[in-house]
């Protein structure tokens, strides 16, 4: 845990699990933080059903030379799983360019090194605050298996496997009966994998009940919340920030902390920033394992689908629909994900039994790397993390709190 600085009165707006990884790392430092959300619970939008991967060693970019490749088989609807709803307006055209430029091979590997290096200080991060704050979450490191279909898929990940060994990630590359004896319950697609890469140190965790408890730990620290409380907009001038609620009321601090996801967008406009974020809408599905049910993670790249054991139940999640600013359950939509995982892992969960399903909007930049940084006086945006927000929050928490130290 960092240092003492100057305490400082600061509201964190957004309850996902950057909004309280960060609120819990500043009252680490002393500040006196209140977190404001519209929704009743902490953790109840992106964060409430992601993936539950903590993908420390898989920070991919998704702009790089394979996605450019893809890009006009997406725009035919070829592909089920990635979809772009191309707009019209200036925001997305200027993302969409940006975004072409971060897809040259060069700008992928330097957008991934950054991410594993923010990754690494992410997981450092996330086991000082589980700790110290005696957080449940369902916390656990069972690895982590990608499995290859393609002989090319399988050696440009390879490939990609040298660049984070010199980055210090550790990644076995095995056959298939090397990915079977490192996950039994892959005998069943054994005659369908080339090769698989497995990173046996990734972890797993619940985001919402990690907000949840973060939340009950911000409380026990004397910070507090605003929870079912809409946010109009800010202001930020020289007598400091302030925001003005749903229902007309100010509410003034030092320092205000923009974590509402793609939700900030529209606030920071207020202020006359354009963040370059555009919503990435994602789809998982809980339910009771299979019979083949894997305990390490499972990604299969072919499908586009992931697999999380999270005690006694299964997180599968996959799509990816750029563009896309809704979060209703389509059915047909949440039939191409449970259509994926069934081809993937066909006894890895007990399809014919779905707790619950949920879609999600991440908050996409064009190199996949989040926006940590001042954007008016005393107003820190902390979002864009994008698929990997999850693995991000705690390091994202420490960049905020080393900002708001470098201005004190």
């Amino acid at each position: 845990m960092g240092g003492m600085t100057a305490s400082r009165e600061v509201i964190v707006l957004g309850a996902g699990v950057v909004g309280m990884a960060t609120a819990l790392t500043l009252t680490e430092r002393g500040h006196r933080v209140t977190v404001i959300d519209s929704a009743a619970g902490p953790g109840l939008g992106t964060s409430f059903a992601n993936g539950a991967q903590l993908s420390y060693g898989y920070t991919d970019a998704l702009a790089s030379p394979s996605t450019l490749a893809q890009i006009p088989r997406v725009l035919l609807g070829l592909d089920r799983a990635l979809r772009f709803h191309l707009r019209l307006d200036p925001d997305f055209i200027a993302w969409a360019l940006a975004f072409l430029r971060n897809g040259t091979g060069t700008r992928f590997r330097h957008n991934t090194v950054a991410g594993l290096d923010l990754a690494a200080r992410s997981r450092t991060a996330l086991a000082g605050l589980a700790a110290r704050h005696a957080l449940d979450f369902g916390h656990g490191a069972p690895g982590k298996i990608h499995i290859y279909r393609s002989q090319a898929s399988f050696a440009a990940a390879q490939d990609m496997a040298a660049l984070k060994a010199a980055h210090g990630v550790s990644q076995s590359i095995l056959d298939p009966d090397g990915a079977v004896a490192a996950e039994p319950m892959l005998a069943p697609i054994r005659d369908a994998m080339v090769g698989a890469l497995h990173t046996r140190n990734e972890e797993v965790g619940d985001p919402h009940r990690f907000c949840v408890s973060a939340h009950d730990a911000l409380l026990r620290a004397g910070g507090s919340s605003m929870l079912g409380t809409g946010v109009d907009r800010i202001i930020a001038n020289g007598s400091g920030p302030a925001l003005v609620t749903s229902d007309g009321a100010r509410v003034g601090a030092d320092c205000i902390i923009l974590a509402a996801g793609t939700g900030s967008v529209a606030l920071a406009r207020q202020l006359g920033v354009r963040l370059p974020i555009q919503p990435m809408k994602g789809y998982s599905i809980t339910l009771p394992p299979g019979p083949a049910a894997p305990s390490a993670s499972i990604t299969d790249v072919a499908n586009r689908v992931v697999f999380a054991r999270i005690g006694n139940r299964m997180r599968i999640a996959g799509l990816a629909e750029l563009g896309k600013r809704d979060t209703r359950v389509e059915p047909a939509r949440l039939r191409v994900l449970v259509d994926s995982a069934r081809a993937a892992l066909p006894q890895a969960a007990d399809y014919d039994q779905i707790e619950s399903s949920w879609a999600g909007l991440r908050p996409m930049t064009p190199n996949s790397l989040p926006i940590t940084r001042t954007i008016a006086p005393g107003v820190i945006a902390a979002t864009g993390h994008g698929a990997l927000g999850w693995t991000y929050a705690a390091g994202s928490a420490e960049r905020v709190a080393e900002i708001i130290a470098e201005g004190s």
